[in-house]
């Protein structure tokens, strides 16, 4: 394998890995979202909420740096 291509499966594992976190924090958020109306629990949504929103933006920086990755492979820019 040359360097260029485990630096891609890396990228490429890395962006799996950060889409999996954040599916898992998607069901933990809906999860708090199907139980007991409590002031409590409803502090407990709202941080599974960010936690969501965290994963999420680590997704979206995965993505962006296995896409400039991929670009810069195929169309070398």
């Amino acid at each position: 394998m040359t360097t260029e291509t485990v630096e891609l499966d890396q990228l490429q594992k890395d962006f799996k890995n950060a889409v999996e976190a954040w599916v898992v924090a998607i069901r933990e958020e809906e999860a708090l979202a199907s139980t007991e109306h409590s002031v409590a629990e409803v502090d407990q949504w709202e941080a599974a909420a960010d936690r969501q929103k965290q994963a999420g933006e680590a997704v979206e920086e995965a993505k962006r740096l296995y896409e400039d990755a991929l670009r810069k492979k195929f169309f070398n820019f």
